[in-house]
């Protein structure tokens, strides 16, 4: 007991480190579960002892265990009886009601962990706080907002989802270095095929990819995960009078596709479901409710400028991945004026790849 408390006494200042070192391990666990969750949230856990990690884990499979189940179980035996003299960190707070699987928070209460260490709050109605009022009227130790900007960046698609009742919504589209994402009529490829390949894992990130007619007649693309290697999207394609060929590519059998249609009388089949569209004027925000009421809790937008400048003036958009060529088009389609906050900007290969923000997203704020 003595050395324990020794060893408490000389790590004490460095706690404040230490915390934020083991939050950012939560987020890179939690990373490792992007597009097999939802509509869950991604959340890494860490356990650990003043001066060692002892358990860690994350929510893998939507349906099973949580972060910090996974956690608990990947303690050793020979390091179980440490468990009560430990700390459990968490990116984003425990759930504190019993889902598909029983509340996080009575487990860390149960198996008597004292110190919880939490990036940012689940907005979920049925937590939304209420996690944390529950382990701190246990007495437990609870640490929030360790580096929180980031941990709400990793929340964002679950805090969106159950805030605004709709997918968060990323639009991505290449541009030429002068401005232009295409020109009418014409199949061009901007970016590189690095890019492409990244593009294809960002599919295998989100539960659902939409695209407009005029990109499915002009540039028939296939929006599934084929260089990536991992399960492809639900792809959504609005087709207002079904000019969409049954021969295109968005419907093979290689992903499922819903296509949003006022002429619903079309050849179905396995993959292929076809979706009425009520109003041409609230089209967008019908669809979005569609797949939020079907648990589609991401959507990647591909389309042409039309689609894009759609989900601008509306206003729903979340994120917007931008990729930058360094070929010129001199004229063509403009790129969509999109305002927004940059965060993030790296080269690959040829292009450069720019992560811009909707500012108005209250996730951020």
């Amino acid at each position: 007991m003595l050395l324990q408390t020794q060893t408490h006494a000389l790590i004490e200042p460095f706690m404040p480190i230490l915390k934020k070192y083991l939050i950012q391990r939560t987020f890179d666990l939690a990373r490792l579960a992007m597009g097999k969750v939802s509509p869950n949230p991604i959340v890494g856990s860490v356990i650990s002892t003043p001066n060692k990690i002892i358990g860690e884990g994350y929510h893998k499979k939507y349906g099973e265990a949580h972060a910090e189940v996974n956690a608990l179980l990947s303690v050793r035996q020979n390091n179980s009886k440490k468990i009560t003299e430990s700390s459990i960190s968490v990116s984003l707070e425990p759930c504190n009601f019993h889902g598909n699987t029983p509340a996080c928070t009575d487990l860390i209460i149960s198996k008597g962990i004292p110190r919880v260490n939490i990036s940012t709050i689940d907005r979920t109605a049925k937590v939304n706080s209420a996690g944390l009022d529950k382990l701190k009227a246990n007495g437990n130790e609870v640490s929030y907002g360790i580096i929180e900007s980031k941990g709400r960046f990793v929340a964002r698609v679950r805090n969106t989802f159950v805030t605004q009742n709709r997918p968060y919504i990323i639009l991505k589209y290449a541009q030429s270095k002068d401005g232009f994402i295409g020109q009418q009529g014409n199949q061009i490829w901007l970016s590189n095929s690095y890019c492409k390949r990244l593009v294809h894992k960002w599919r295998s990130e989100v539960t659902a990819i939409m695209v407009g007619t005029n990109t499915v007649l002009v540039d028939n693309p296939e929006l599934t995960t084929r260089l990536y290697s991992s399960k492809s999207p639900l792809r959504v394609i609005i087709d207002k009078s079904g000019q969409i060929s049954p021969q295109a590519h968005v419907k093979n059998d290689k992903a499922s596709s819903w296509i949003y249609t006022h002429k619903i009388n079309q050849p179905k089949s396995k993959a292929i479901e076809y979706r009425q569209i009520k109003s041409d004027d609230t089209l967008l925000s019908q669809v979005c409710l569609d797949l939020y009421d079907n648990r589609c809790n991401t959507l990647l937008v591909e389309g042409g400028a039309k689609l894009l400048n759609s989900f601008i003036s509306a206003g729903l958009w979340d994120e917007a991945r931008i990729i930058t060529s360094p070929n010129l088009l001199s004229h063509g389609i403009p790129a969509p004026p999109l305002e927004g906050h940059s965060i993030s900007k790296f080269d690959m290969y040829t292009d450069v790849i720019e992560l811009v923000i909707n500012p108005n997203n209250v996730i951020y704020s």
